[in-house]
């Protein structure tokens, strides 16, 4: 097809085409952004916050959290502050990320030759994707991700395949900023250098450029990482802590869920785009993103964390796909139809899953809080609270040497967004709020909300459950169900409890 003969770039050699790129598609790629970022803006105040939002916008600022670095919360309360304290505000950051992620991955496309029906293919492909959507719709650390691991492979296939290494200088400066989101681009590098030495081309490995680019990394990097050293290295202990929880599911829902981190009618496009890197002599130089992928795939699975990290490789596989597709779909005319057919399908269904979209009303009666538990943690914040304050006017409970003890972040964020300036403070062994604030020395009655009690209920007199938790909608998350209950009389001083009720997850 012209305009979208890959590059040849052997590595060391001269490149004589390296400045004869395809003609970026301007209208195609910028108009699946702006569509994308339309949709995610109309959609951003539909439900609710998620827990993680409400957590993020009341941590105050710092060099770091026990369970994640600074950046993210920074940006949260930012945005909630400045702009506005509302959903829409706190998700505006998320909708930049995604939307330049767009950008991204359609570069990615026309890096190895993609014309404008490749760039295009890949822009709207992905930017209607399942998690695309999911994290350019609420502000998360994974938000961030989708631009930066993109980003990442694009500037190491422009210093591989173009033989253009300064492009390892750009990619020790994204990976050093990221580490202040989190240091799971860890999990990206080591794939990539693991495939490297696997398939090659092994002769980058002795240039000194990656290890330039490395240093500036460490260098930009290194508050961040001597925040955990100093610290003891505390998102060694989250990850743990969140395999412990998560390790058993995760390493069997990966497999399946790999098959809908961008959807299922996509899968076709970035398996195109592994047969094609390893058939390709001319791609043969960045042949090592397939090798990171399975490497990638064995971190994720030993991790045992989240399913969903393999997700911006397999977006920067199925921009390189879009490059053979799209030579397989002119072909013939309903070709065509059919790719565009797909990623029509694609959108449409990741839409419905991904998005606040379906009414309020009906959601509780459909499998998507089930299927996409981002939509259930954004359900009932409002009502819950209502609840808890309904208990303190009820039992009248003297504020002075009272506290409301939240199970977890996402319960004490909502306390702290709904509820009146009339409650009484609010505390939560949660990660990092539970160096934040503990119940004073005269605390004698507890307010304790969610499934925490089930451990506590001995560490006091009386614990007695009021009620449980209802968000009238028949949505079943973490909260749905969970008691409220009155404990008075701690047996320890709370210097000693608050050990026990501290927790990572």
């Amino acid at each position: 097809m012209p305009g979208s003969t890959p590059i040849i770039a052997p590595t060391g050699a001269p490149n004589p085409v390296a400045d004869t790129l395809p003609r970026f598609a301007a209208v195609p790629v910028l108009s699946a952004a702006f569509a994308q970022l339309i949709v995610l803006a109309a959609t951003a105040n539909l439900y609710g916050y998620h827990r993680d939002e409400l957590y993020f916008r009341m941590l105050p600022p710092a060099a770091g959290y026990v369970d994640q670095p600074p950046l993210t919360p920074a940006v949260a309360r930012f945005f909630s502050t400045v702009v506005a304290d509302e959903a829409w505000a706190i998700r505006i950051p998320a909708m930049v990320f995604a939307a330049a992620s767009v950008l991204v991955v359609a570069l990615i496309a026309r890096e190895v030759g993609g014309g404008r029906f490749a760039q295009g293919l890949a822009a709207w492909g992905y930017a209607f994707a399942a998690f695309p959507l999911i994290f350019g719709h609420v502000l998360l650390t994974a938000s961030l991700d989708l631009l930066v691991w993109p980003a990442v492979v694009l500037t190491v296939i422009r210093a591989v395949l173009r033989n253009r290494p300064r492009w390892w200088l750009v990619a020790g400066l994204i990976v050093g900023v990221s580490m202040y989101n989190k240091l799971l681009i860890a999990l990206l590098l080591v794939s990539i250098v693991v495939g490297i030495l696997a398939v090659g081309p092994r002769r980058i490995l002795a240039s000194w450029w990656p290890y330039a680019g490395a240093a500036i990394a460490v260098v930009i990097g290194t508050p961040n990482l001597v925040y955990q050293w100093t610290n003891g290295w505390p998102q060694l202990a989250m990850g743990r802590a969140l395999a412990e929880n998560n390790a058993d599911e995760v390493r069997i829902l990966m497999w399946p869920l790999l098959l809908l981190l961008l959807g299922p009618l996509l899968v076709p496009t970035w398996v195109a785009g592994i047969v094609a890197l390893v058939r390709r002599q001319e791609w043969r130089p960045i042949r090592f993103l397939v090798a990171a992928l399975p490497v990638l795939l064995l971190l994720t699975f030993a991790g045992g964390s989240q399913f969903y990290y393999p997700l911006g490789l397999l977006a920067c596989l199925y921009a390189i796909g879009c490059v053979p597709v799209t030579e397989w779909a002119q072909a013939r005319f309903r070709r065509r139809g059919v790719v565009l057919g797909a990623v029509g399908v694609n959108a449409l269904v990741s839409a419905v899953i991904s998005l606040p979209v379906i009414p309020l009303s009906a959601l509780g009666a459909t499998p998507i809080p089930a299927i996409n538990q981002v939509t259930a943690d954004q359900i009932g914040w409002p009502e819950y609270v209502a609840q808890v304050e309904a208990v303190l006017e009820q039992a009248d409970l003297p504020a002075e040497n009272t506290v409301i003890l939240a199970t977890n972040y996402g319960e004490a964020g909502a306390l702290d967004r709904y509820g009146s300036a009339a409650l009484p403070a609010v505390v939560s062994g949660h990660n990092a709020l539970a160096e934040l604030d503990r119940p004073g020395a005269d605390v004698s009655t507890v307010v304790l909300v969610g499934y925490q009690v089930r451990h506590l209920a001995q560490e006091f007199e009386t614990c007695e459950q009021v009620t449980t938790l209802d968000n009238a909608l028949g949505v079943e998350n973490e909260e749905q169900g969970a008691p409220i209950s009155i404990c008075r009389g701690p047996l320890e001083a709370w210097s000693q409890l608050w050990d026990r009720i501290g927790h990572f997850d």
